[in-house]
């Protein structure tokens, strides 16, 4: 199992000079650091760029620096390549691109013009439509905290189930029923380093899942809704229970108005973004 990664993912010094900043090399560190945690191999496709034009080159469009007969035979010859790779070792999960390069582009690419950036994906990437392509910085954000009601049995098995569900999407699970001690008499202590381990995880998390069945949302998942929403982390809250609050809220507003709702558990992958919304789950941890 493998995906294919645009070439200057992996060495951001093959991007035309000037234009790569630290956020964006962090980006990059985590899409491979997605990869190795789930076991995908990644492959690096050839630059078309720096095949024609060299490392140290100046920005710019496919009109400006790239739309010549000596770039497309170059081109014509790096797709060859890639489906050398594909015959050998099958086809690729993906390829993870990154948008606004005139080659590499996902869902829009710096081509010239007016506007010099067109929606659809670059002139390299275009040359392969039946592969799946990913946006970098989108892939590059897996880390999840699942909020939820850990009190039961039932309950403690369904969040397994969501982390299984999330996991098979290529998504990092917390999952606060299995930190420290959960027995009902632990000491203040224990309580004290608990809370403080998750809010540590808050704060570094892509997104928060937050399950919110019930008559009313539990009390500690409500509060750590509340906090990530304050943080700018984005959350889904998922509400399996028929059950309504008003005519126009199907639970308290408050945490509907902060959230995305879902109503059933598998569409979860495609409201945390993930890169393979469509079939079976790709993956199994």
């Amino acid at each position: 199992m493998y995906v294919m990664i645009c070439p200057c993912i992996g060495d951001p010094s093959l991007r035309a000079r000037g234009i790569t900043s630290q956020a964006e090399i962090k980006v990059f560190e985590s899409a491979f650091s997605r990869c190795r945690h789930f076991g995908i191999e990644t492959v690096s496709l050839p630059c078309p760029e720096t095949r024609y034009l060299g490392k140290d080159r100046e920005p710019g469009t496919f009109l400006e620096r790239l739309n010549t007969p000596d770039f497309s035979r170059i081109l014509e010859g790096l797709v060859l390549e890639v489906q050398e790779i594909i015959a050998d070792r099958g086809p690729p999960l993906g390829i993870i691109g990154v948008d606004s390069s005139p080659t590499c582009g996902v869902t829009r690419s710096y081509y010239g013009g007016s506007p010099p950036k067109r929606p659809g994906r670059g002139v390299f990437l275009e040359k392969f439509p039946e592969i799946p392509a990913f946006d970098v910085a989108a892939f590059a954000r897996y880390h999840v905290y699942l909020a939820a009601p850990l009190f039961s049995e039932a309950e403690r098995a369904y969040n397994l189930k969501v982390r299984g569900l999330l996991n098979s999407h290529l998504f990092e699970v917390y999952l606060p029923q299995t930190v420290g001690d959960d027995r009902a008499c632990r000491e203040s202590s224990a309580n004290q380093s608990i809370y403080e381990q998750h809010l540590q995880v808050l704060g570094r998390v892509d997104f928060v899942v937050a399950i919110i069945d019930g008559a009313d949302a539990d009390s500690g998942t409500a509060w750590e809704m509340g906090y990530a929403s304050a943080l700018g982390v984005p959350v889904i809250a998922l509400r399996t229970d028929f059950r309504i609050a008003g005519h126009h809220e199907r639970v308290n507003l408050m945490l509907e108005r902060s959230s995305t709702l879902v109503q059933r558990m598998e569409e979860l992958p495609e409201a945390l973004g993930s890169p393979f919304q469509s079939g079976d789950p790709v993956f199994s941890h």
